[in-house]
């Protein structure tokens, strides 16, 4: 009784719950009997509860154990797109390969669905992209089918094929966890009364690229720029567009090069939007070498005199920053003073990735920056003044002003900064963060400034 009574309470993400039945001795490694079948951790991980996943794994249930038609927690998490739970199963030793008995592995059902955020996850953890699923179909070849799908009428398709010819069906969309966009197409009773439901996100044209990069398998330029110009107004970061941007940025070869140049030409302003984007980090090696910057550099003040589109030029903004060449500094603080240009936290990115030491002008306009009433914009100017090598008092009091800064990752790079110099007003940012902040990287940033003080 206590282990069906698990199962649902794992199903609803009950975790007072879970942990009273748990405490009673209810064993998390049982499956469920009933009406409905089931692993508690099969359950908890198909519905995304972190919580509950966490504290049956800490009660004793099987990471890897198996439902009676083999699908196990990580499966279900990849099916329904659960990227941060995948994550939790996996540090707790999921086999990331392992398929149900349909076939399918995490892999195959996370590329169904259109995953990507999970994707990323499975591809971190080493999952083998060869595998093939039941029907003999890799990751890739499934992802690859969906690219250029309408999602919408797929799953239509599937409703309608399954049910009654007198139900009615409500497409709706949102944004799942990992910036894809969620299709959900619900079938309806004639009376209004839900039915089933068939989901899939828009990731499949990200994953396909992933995985063809995992594989070597080197897809036309002008088929990856259409996946990412398709995408451009879908993902809500632009996903899919930066994944094909760095895909086409690693290769680093005169083609692909070439093809990218003629974009940041194209009529099309759109075109030119990638084509920058994909360019300004073309060629990169692991340790920071630029061999393209001497064609890149030209290309991208020439685009920064003549382009008049605000989308592109911000593109290009981004782009002359990536060349972290002073060169680019006029440039720079030409469109920054653009009447009409809306400041962002790419101004100050990219004019701290130009700013030579000595250049007054760029440095004040840094500083107020870090005054700014948006708080990305202040954050990000306060990193980059932190992170010049200059030292002078008025750096250190524009640091010292953000210690009081209501955001605290704001907070530990103006103290970090600040620690750098050898400047003790930094402790009382490092207490600040330490105290109040949950950011790992703000703490981390705060442990390192006390580190240097204390050296």
């Amino acid at each position: 009784m206590h282990e069906e009574q698990l199962y649902q309470a794992a199903l609803a993400g009950n975790l007072e719950t879970v942990s009273e039945l748990l405490a009673a001795g209810a064993d998390p490694n049982v499956v469920s009997e009933g009406e409905d079948e089931g692993l508690p951790l099969c359950g908890a991980a198909a519905w995304d509860h972190v919580a509950v996943v966490g504290a049956l794994l800490a009660a004793g249930a099987d990471v890897n154990g198996r439902e009676p038609d083999g699908w196990q927690p990580l499966a279900w998490a990849a099916a329904n797109g659960h990227a941060d739970t995948a994550r939790v199963l996996i540090e707790a030793g999921a086999d990331v390969d392992t398929a149900n008995d349909s076939g399918d592995t995490p892999l195959t059902l996370a590329a169904r669905r259109g995953a990507l955020g999970v994707v990323q996850v499975l591809l971190e953890a080493g999952a083998d992209v060869s595998k093939y699923d039941g029907d003999g179909d890799t990751a890739l070849d499934i992802a690859a089918d969906w690219v250029g799908v309408h999602l919408e009428s797929a799953l239509l398709d599937q409703l309608q094929h399954d049910g009654p010819d007198d139900r009615q069906y409500v497409v709706t969309r949102q944004y799942a966890k990992d910036g894809t966009e969620l299709v959900t197409v619900t079938a309806l009773t004639p009376d209004g009364e839900r039915t089933v439901e068939a989901q899939a996100q828009r990731g499949h044209a990200a994953i396909a690229t992933l995985l063809e990069e995992a594989q070597g398998v080197e897809t036309p330029v002008d088929q990856l720029v259409a996946r990412a110009l398709a995408h451009r107004d879908t993902d809500e970061d632009a996903e899919t567009w930066w994944i094909v941007a760095d895909t086409l940025g690693k290769r680093a070869d005169e083609e692909t090069y070439e093809a990218l140049s003629r974009l940041c030409v194209s009529e099309d302003a759109r075109e030119r939007e990638f084509g920058v984007d994909a360019i300004a980090q073309f060629g990169v090696t692991p340790d920071g070498e630029k061999p393209y910057r001497e064609r890149t550099l030209p290309l991208l003040q020439k685009m920064a005199t003549a382009e008049g589109n605000p989308q592109v030029l911000r593109s290009v903004l981004a782009a002359l920053g990536h060349q972290g060449d002073p060169r680019a500094l006029p440039q720079v603080l030409d469109i920054i003073g653009r009447p009409g240009h809306t400041r962002t936290m790419t101004d100050a990115i990219a004019l701290a990735d130009v700013l030579p030491q000595d250049h007054a002008e760029g440095l004040a306009l840094l500083i107020e920056m870090t005054e700014d009433p948006d708080e990305e914009v202040r954050d990000w100017a306060t990193a980059g003044l932190a992170n010049l090598d200059a030292d002078t008092p008025g750096i250190r009091e524009a640091l010292a002003a953000r210690l009081s800064d209501t955001d605290l990752h704001t907070v530990a790079e103006a103290a970090h900064g600040l620690a750098t110099r050898k400047d003790e007003r930094a402790r009382a940012g490092i207490e600040r963060v330490l105290a109040g902040s949950a950011d790992d990287y703000a703490r981390e940033l705060a442990d390192e400034a006390r580190t240097m003080l204390e050296a």
